[in-house]
């Protein structure tokens, strides 16, 4: 309540102001300031378009005064921004524009430094092409899916109900519905706020195996069925791993377990539910893609596929093994970079643990292609992705359609005040405070989500035509450019070694990724036991 006290304070001041001028005429004076302010603050307790005004009667005001006196300096959002550094608050204004469908095209060129070290662009065609219209969609189902989606190229990443409020949930899916994307629903299960406007749904299984546990937390065949044989679940995605914490399990303590939060995972109410780091359905690599089949046939065919940030390099060939030895395989594998967001992270974890997103998403493409898998599984890119630069680039590198968490937050009106952990969220976000969420406006909100899908898709959509292209499937590693130095630069395909089909299975012994594939094996995560103690994970890209 104390977000409220100016107003408190003012509307105190207005009444006891008109009381007082009844017996002493001058202080009506004071009423010319106080009323308007009064007014003012009842307004922006109830306009829908601003969260923090909402929030912050009044004192929210100071933030819009600040920014119109502030350097207009690095408005737009910087291109090419993929080493991990945090988006700054000129970088959200473009987000917050096309949100808005408000214009984001900027005068005077750009303000990079073009001939800076690591700077980065898509080559264009003197020959382009119409801008297409066309919405863009994927087909992700292999031969062993009776129920394929066709997933638009962009989709909201996994945030789960819980980290993020009831109102922040229900407006993305109200934004998917009406975009016709879909909304990923992070490992906190299906929550009534989920199901409320019928938005397509990825259903994220995780460790923890929210929605389908039996009460001593092991996986439920019957309640995965009842949840994924729902119309609106397309997609079943088993997280392995999350970006930003791989390896990490997590704890939500009991005091934050509402009914509505038990009712969406399955757990009792109040009660501190512990995630684990590390599935207990399954232990080896054939286990895991037996449950990948076991999950496909509960689901009546629907997709299915698994997240991970990439780790040990043999453990994931270990995958790709099994998969040859059963002939099983998922519909798709999303690579979650280490860069990606999470509002609960070990900062030593959130920096140091985990693969990025480019170097994750070569190497799944590599292993793919290498051992002649490629054309039944379909990839995922998610880690900071909010721009067509950054779509375009994860294209170009092997990722089928692109996913993204902060984007739509920003859409939602994040402002990054970095208070996710808390439940203090300025915007009404990640919070599950109802005075906190009366900020967060759904008409309003779920449009800025849908506008931000549009766009973002018709940014991409010019990049492919000034390429040259026709549609995004035709981007290439050649496309990419990266400058290496002051009188350097290189395509990307020519930075990258990229795999030739059935290259692991025609020629393995010479292959960038000979020594893990001889260690992987198809029965267990360890690496084969050999002679050389230093076995595994060495450079090669």
């Amino acid at each position: 309540m104390i977000r409220y006290l100016p107003f408190i304070a003012v509307v105190t001041g207005a009444v006891a102001c008109a009381i007082t001028a009844i017996w002493f005429a001058p202080v009506a004076w004071a009423l010319i300031i106080l009323l308007p302010l009064t007014a003012l603050g009842v307004y922006d307790l109830w306009q829908p378009a601003h969260s923090i005004r909402r929030i912050y009667p009044l004192v929210g005001q100071l933030r819009w005064a600040i920014e119109e006196i502030r350097p207009q300096i690095h408005q737009y959002l910087v291109e090419g921004e993929l080493d991990g550094r945090p988006f700054s608050r000129d970088q959200r204004s473009v987000v917050y524009q096309r949100a808005k469908n408000a214009s984001d095209v900027k005068p005077f060129g750009t303000e990079l430094d073009v001939y800076g070290d690591q700077y980065e662009w898509i080559n264009h065609s003197i020959r382009t092409k119409p801008v297409s219209h066309e919405p863009f969609r994927v087909d992700i189902g292999g031969p062993q899916c009776t129920k394929p989606y066709s997933a638009s190229i962009l989709n909201i990443s996994a945030m789960s109900f819980g980290s993020l409020g009831e109102k922040a949930i229900a407006a993305l899916n109200l934004g998917a519905k009406r975009g016709n994307f879909a909304h990923d629903t992070g490992e906190g299960s299906i929550s009534q706020y989920h199901r409320l406007h019928g938005g397509d749904l990825i259903w994220e299984i995780g460790s923890g195996y929210f929605g389908c546990r039996n009460t001593d937390g092991s996986f439920s065949p019957d309640k995965f069925r009842e949840n994924a044989c729902q119309d609106q679940v397309k997609m079943i995605e088993i997280k392995l791993s999350q970006g930003a914490k791989p390896g990490h399990g997590g704890v939500l303590p009991g005091g934050k377990v509402t009914a509505e939060i038990a009712e969406a995972r399955g757990v009792p109410i109040g009660q501190t539910v512990v995630s684990p780091s590390s599935h207990s359905a399954f232990s080896t690599p054939l286990e895991l893609v037996n449950f990948i089949a076991e999950l496909r046939e509960l689901s009546g065919g629907k997709p299915v596929g698994f997240k991970l940030c990439v780790g040990h390099r043999w453990e994931f060939l270990a995958i790709v093994k099994a998969m040859l030895e059963t002939g099983t395989c998922p519909d798709f594998i999303v690579i979650d970079g280490k860069e990606g967001g999470t509002g609960a992270a070990p900062l030593e974890f959130t920096n140091r643990v985990g693969m990025p997103l480019r170097d994750g998403l070569i190497f799944v493409r590599n292993a793919l292609v290498g051992a002649g898998l490629r054309d039944r599984i379909r990839i995922g890119a998610s880690g900071k992705i909010i721009n067509g630069y950054h779509m375009a680039a994860a294209l170009a590198l092997g990722a089928d359609w692109c996913n993204s968490a902060r984007g739509f937050m920003f859409a939602l009106g994040c402002i990054q005040s970095l208070k996710c952990h808390t439940g203090e969220c300025p915007t009404g976000i990640t919070t599950q405070d109802p005075w906190r969420q009366h900020g967060l406006a759904v008409p309003d909100k779920a449009p800025r989500v849908h506008n931000f899908h549009r766009n973002t898709v018709e940014a991409l959509a010019e990049f492919i035509a000034a390429a040259g292209l026709d549609h995004p499937t035709q981007l290439e590693p050649s496309h990419l450019c990266r400058r290496l130095g002051p009188n350097q630069w290189q395509t990307a395909d020519n930075i990258y070694h990229f795999l030739k089909s059935g290259e692991l299975l025609s020629d393995p012994a010479s292959s960038i990724y000979a020594h893990d594939w001889k260690i992987a094996q198809a029965t267990s995560f360890a690496p084969v036991a050999t002679a050389d103690p230093s076995a595994g994970d060495r450079p090669g890209e």
